[in-house]
């Protein structure tokens, strides 16, 4: 487990990755080491809905999903409540859960969420969502990707929101209703899930060197999925990419961003990456890495 008190185990701590690409080494500026992943794109289904909770590994794939949408529902109907003195419902609560779900991967906004969070009993108000936010962050089930904030050479001016991802990727499965083969058949939904899959993996490898994982966004449009940064400045840009064909386009916003940094001030990224859902590791001539999540490790 990681350092970070109910975070739930990467896929290097449950076996599923075989670690051999270094996120340390990575920010040590060393090359990628070849290798090859275990893990189909097919497999990233069941292991999204499953999770990394140390009890569901041995679990039957529909015990593990029931036990996330179990979970979910005492989180609703009960630890909120205790939580807080203000009497939280239930069905509320399960519409701001399933309100943060459908927004993984993408960025906080507190007025879409209000828009979508409404029922019988008619909208939220802002506040309430606030506290709602508030509360699922301190039983540890909402955890903000922060913007990343280098110096720039260009004129961009940067974006400050966070992204949403809740603690694991099969939370927000349960939450929308998802089950593996549903997300087989929707890629979509499928990637954007597989994103925070791997934030979570590079939030447990993060831990373990004293380091940060935040994103990075502008007002050129320019998204940068994770930015891993060490305490002595050290970082490395991630994209994330479900499949191979969109190398080539993560690859280019990579060194895009690389070409916008003030390194005077910033310093230059040690590592450019490209973390797929399956294939081999390899590093390009341009020297953006690519590194499929069952390769990845502390």
């Amino acid at each position: 487990m990681s350092r970070i008190a109910m975070r739930p185990m990467s896929l290097a701590e449950s076996g599923e990755s075989t670690a051999s690409t270094s996120l340390a080494a990575l920010l040590d500026g060393e090359a990628v080491p070849p290798g090859s992943s275990q893990i189909a794109v097919a497999d990233l289904a069941q292991l999204i809905v499953r999770g990394g909770w140390p009890l569901h590994l041995g679990m039957a794939d529909d015990a593990a999903a029931q036990a996330a949408v179990d979970y979910l529902a005492s989180i609703a109907q009960d630890d909120l409540s205790r939580l807080d003195s203000a009497r939280r419902d239930p069905s509320r609560a399960s519409r701001v859960l399933h309100a943060l779900a459908r927004h993984t991967a993408g960025e906080l906004v507190v007025e879409r969420l209000t828009r979508e969070i409404d029922g019988p009993d008619g909208p939220l108000a802002r506040t309430t969502v606030y506290d709602y936010l508030r509360d699922l962050r301190r039983l540890l089930v909402l955890e903000d990707q922060p913007a990343w904030a280098p110096h720039l050479r260009s004129r961009a001016r940067l974006r400050s929101r966070s992204r949403v991802h809740l603690v694991d990727p099969s939370l927000a499965a349960a939450a929308l209703g998802a089950d593996a083969d549903g997300l087989r058949s929707d890629l979509r939904s499928l990637g954007l899930l597989f994103e925070s899959l791997v934030v979570r993996d590079l939030r447990c490898y993060a831990d373990s060197i004293d380091a940060t994982v935040s994103h990075y966004r502008d007002s050129d449009d320019l998204e940068v999925d994770a930015v891993v940064q060490r305490r002595d400045g050290a970082f490395a840009a991630f994209e994330v990419k479900l499949g191979q064909s969109q190398v080539e386009e993560a690859a280019t916003n990579l060194l895009r961003l690389a070409r916008k940094l003030d390194v005077e001030r910033t310093g230059r990224p040690a590592a450019l990456v490209v973390v797929t859902g399956a294939g081999y590791a390899y590093q390009r001539p341009d020297g953006v890495a690519v590194v499929p999540i069952g390769t990845l490790g502390p």
